[in-house]
């Protein structure tokens, strides 16, 4: 909602580089978006998982499509832990 609606709109300003670099440097930031990625990730997975197994009736194939889904989603895990611990 900030950044896509009200810095632009100019209804509030914009805070600037420095304030956002020291506010996701803050541990308690880096965990919380780091639940958030991966929350997101398995969710996602979760929901292609459900599309290629039941919507395009792909079920024979489950096992490679959920290792596959959910392989990607902790890939992808463990890749945004790694920027977020190396930030």
């Amino acid at each position: 909602m900030l950044f896509g609606l009200a810095f632009p709109l100019g209804w509030l300003d914009a805070p600037d580089h420095g304030h956002l670099l020291a506010m996701v440097r803050n541990p308690i930031t880096k965990l919380v978006v780091l639940v958030l990625v991966v929350l997101a990730l398995f969710h996602a997975a979760h929901r292609f998982r459900f599309v290629l197994d039941h919507g395009l009736q792909l079920g024979r194939f489950d096992r490679v499509i959920a290792l596959w889904c959910y392989g990607m989603a902790v890939l992808g895990s463990a890749t945004a832990g790694w920027m977020l611990l190396t930030m």
